[in-house]
């Protein structure tokens, strides 16, 4: 998962494409800002088992945010995002639709809004989804009910607990069925729920969530309901960004690649980097996951093994809040019989990229 840090002389990590935003229009209380980045990109890897031996990976990203001031309390406001692969031939680039939503905000009463958004269960995996080119992986991604990106979602948030309480903010979400799309990436009708603090450069974050299985889901045997609850802890000031999470889900995170979902997983995460002032940002990052009881069916005890086993070592360098190059190395953990169990790739990668972004 990429989200890449885009200043250069501050300490607050933001979303790719959050910051530097070109203002396209502004007058009348309305305006639309348009983001973007262009990125050249290349991996490596040890050996070629997971066919991504010297492989080009580039893309290039385009969003658009607007809003429209309805009176002095009621806020209109929508996000696109789409993202476009770059690395195959032409004619046959995949393209995805990565956000649209639109909704409404009241004052200190929160805003609501519906369509494809982030799954407010990934506040808690944000935190550590902060390494330079993998990261964010032990528990969460798009279209895993509530856990990444996710598309018919009804979000409500607070900010500031209603103006009465700096810095407590939480949210509250609803997720319709999606059953008519593959097994990994369905969901029944669902809910999760964060809470954060922020103060001094410190922030605390609960997250929890469940959601009915789909029939075919359920059909491993691991029951009629997917779960996951995470805590996560982060420090962003005086150039330091350092964060943890710890996270567990049941009956909805995958084992591994096409080996159907964990009846239950254990997940941890953690990150430290340093912004220098010349443009320099270092950068190391842990992420682990357990699946527990795999394969577990009719009374039958499962196995243990991990999921994911990696250390990232890796660097920004930013010739300014526009423009920078990036490498990362992933020293893969995972042994040989938990990579057969799960079906997941047990070599080192290698990447390198260059940014440019708006």
């Amino acid at each position: 998962m990429k989200r890449k840090v885009l200043a250069i002389l501050v300490p607050a990590l933001l979303v790719a494409g959050a910051a530097n935003a070109a203002e396209i229009y502004s007058k009348d209380g309305n305006k639309i800002d348009f983001y973007g980045k262009m990125v050249g990109e290349r991996v490596w890897s040890s050996t070629d088992s997971n066919n991504s031996e010297n492989a080009d990976t580039s893309y290039a990203r385009f969003g658009v945010r607007g809003e429209t001031q309805i009176n002095t309390q009621l806020t209109g406001f929508g996000q696109f995002e789409y993202n476009i692969d770059a690395s195959k031939p032409e004619g046959s680039q995949d393209e995805s639709t990565r956000l649209a939503f639109a909704g409404l905000k009241y004052a200190d009463y929160g805003s609501f809004d519906y369509g494809r958004n982030y799954g407010v269960a990934y506040d808690a995996a944000a935190y550590t989804d902060m390494l330079v080119e993998w990261g964010g992986d032990s528990w969460a991604s798009a279209d895993n009910f509530m856990n990444g990106r996710a598309n018919g979602v009804a979000t409500y948030r607070n900010t500031d607990f209603f103006g009465m309480v700096d810095g407590l903010n939480f949210a509250l979400q609803y997720q319709g069925k999606n059953d008519n799309r593959v097994q990994s990436k369905a969901n029944g009708d669902g809910y999760s729920m964060s809470v954060n603090y922020n103060v001094d450069g410190f922030g605390f974050v609960g997250v929890y969530g469940k959601s009915d299985r789909t029939n075919q889901q359920s059909a491993d045997g691991y029951g009629d309901n997917a779960e996951v609850w995470s805590l996560a802890a982060k420090y962003d000031a005086n150039s330091v960004y350092a964060a943890v999470m710890y996270g567990e889900t049941r009956n909805m995170t995958k084992t591994g690649s096409d080996h159907g979902f964990a009846n239950k997983t254990q997940n941890i995460e953690a990150v430290i980097q340093y912004q220098f002032d010349f443009g320099l940002r270092p950068s190391l990052g842990y992420v682990y996951s357990q699946g527990k009881d795999l394969g577990a069916k009719d009374g039958q005890k499962g196995v243990n093994a991990d999921r994911v086993n990696y250390i990232e070592v890796g660097t920004w360098y930013y010739f300014n809040k526009n423009m920078n190059v990036y490498t990362a190395y992933k020293f893969n953990l995972l042994d040989e019989e938990d990579g057969a169990i799960t079906g997941n790739a047990t070599d080192d990668q290698f990447a390198m990229g260059i940014v440019y972004q708006f």
